[in-house]
């Protein structure tokens, strides 16, 4: 799917997409990683990784 299209379904701008694909989001609203996942028929843990913070 592209990334126009899945910005289009979840509702969001293509610009907010991309920033929550390069990681550089801090948040993500419950709302929205719900509409990904239903739109991608996944799961949050497909799509999300916690990566500890280096000192």
């Amino acid at each position: 799917m592209k990334s126009k299209d899945l910005a289009e379904i979840i509702g969001i701008t293509t610009a907010n997409l991309s920033i929550l694909k390069s990681g550089k989001a801090k948040a993500i609203r419950f709302s929205t990683l719900e509409a990904i996942c239903e739109a991608l028929e996944c799961q949050p843990s497909d799509i999300l990784e916690y990566e500890e913070k280096t000192k």
